[in-house]
């Protein structure tokens, strides 16, 4: 364990770099729990952190990867001791602290979660991050009085990770869910992990946005933001709900009063990062059980090596990514 190889992004005044290279634990940042990595993953934050110009690194070098599993090397911290599998995700990971692309990282305790029972450090990082802010969105519709036989639900964004996870997710809870896609040549991916029906990017995000639509859907998770979350918050059905985790259509919502306060409609805001432990940990239990869809590792799940991991990053970027990519370290 004395060198071990990490994807290492560098910027300087002159240049910028994305490159494996061989560190040492000494060059990890300050914590309690050193965990030698087997698993990350590949979400869009990561993809951000490999551009010079992505606002989600602060200083250099950096390891980015905000997700990880693997086996604790030693701890300071009585909560966890060599041996122990863990999951850590989130919080600072892979932003201001080395993150999961390197064989060995050092995180503070309180950000490790035991691998529960039910779940290998494999599946962890198929769902990862994007995993747990789908299990996070069904849960919230759940606590908002949406049941399966409330209506169908709808998924924008849904070939992407959270959104592909979301569909998986609610089909095996037993929801009529509907996928919303730009990518017409997926369909058949989306049907394949629980997809009862498919739309089109533009079926759900028409030119014009509508103070309210028709009321077509009894709940929502949109990870895309922007107009299209306001088009979908304008067919929601009387007393429905919309959880919403992502930007990538854009920070301004250009919506009005009327589906809260003429139907009651809920938006629901979506926080993976700083979650709270104890609803972390519980609902890291569900996803090794309730919430596992079949699909996780066969059609959802695509492993990647770390000397693949730069053109992935690329990829992520470019939207050709379908589902998660989990990189084997």
């Amino acid at each position: 364990m004395n060198n071990f190889k990490a994807l290492v992004v560098d910027k300087t005044e002159e240049d910028f770099s994305v490159e494996i290279k061989e560190l040492s634990l000494d060059d990890l940042p300050e914590g309690e729990v050193v965990i030698e990595v087997a698993y990350s993953s590949v979400n869009y934050k990561d993809g951000l952190a490999s551009i010079p110009n992505g606002n989600i690194v602060r200083n250099y070098p950096f390891v980015p990867g905000i997700d990880l599993s693997g086996t604790v090397v030693s701890s300071t911290d009585a909560r966890f001791k060599e041996g122990d599998e863990v999951i850590a995700t989130s919080y600072e990971i892979g932003v201001s602290s080395y993150g999961g692309f390197s064989e060995y990282t050092r995180v503070k305790a309180d950000w490790v979660v035991p691998l529960p029972k039910g779940l290998t450090m494999k599946e962890a990082m198929a769902y990862g991050t994007a995993g747990f802010t789908a299990a996070l969105s069904v849960q919230r519709l759940e606590e908002n009085g949406i049941h399966p036989e409330a209506g169908e639900i709808l998924v924008s964004g849904s070939t992407g990770g959270v959104g592909s996870l979301t569909v998986a997710i609610l089909s095996k809870l037993g929801y009529s869910v509907v996928a919303s896609t730009g990518k017409a040549e997926e369909a058949a991916y989306l049907k394949d992990i629980g997809a009862e029906r498919i739309v089109t990017r533009e079926d759900i995000n028409p030119e014009k946005v509508r103070a309210l639509g028709k009321e077509l859907y009894a709940g929502a998770v949109d990870p895309v933001g922007g107009r299209t979350l306001a088009n979908i918050l304008s067919n929601i059905k009387y007393g429905g709900s919309v959880a919403v985790s992502g930007l990538t259509g854009g920070v301004d919502v250009p919506t009005t009063v009327f589906p809260f306060i003429l139907r009651g409609v809920n938006l629901l805001g979506i926080d993976s990062v700083y979650c709270p432990m104890e609803t972390r940990q519980l609902l890291w239990e569900r996803m090794a059980d309730e919430l596992k869809p079949a699909q996780l590792l066969s059609g959802i799940g695509n492993e990647v090596s770390l000397e693949e991991l730069p053109a992935t990053l690329e990829e992520i970027l470019e939207g050709r990514l379908r589902g998660r990519n989990i990189v084997k370290l």
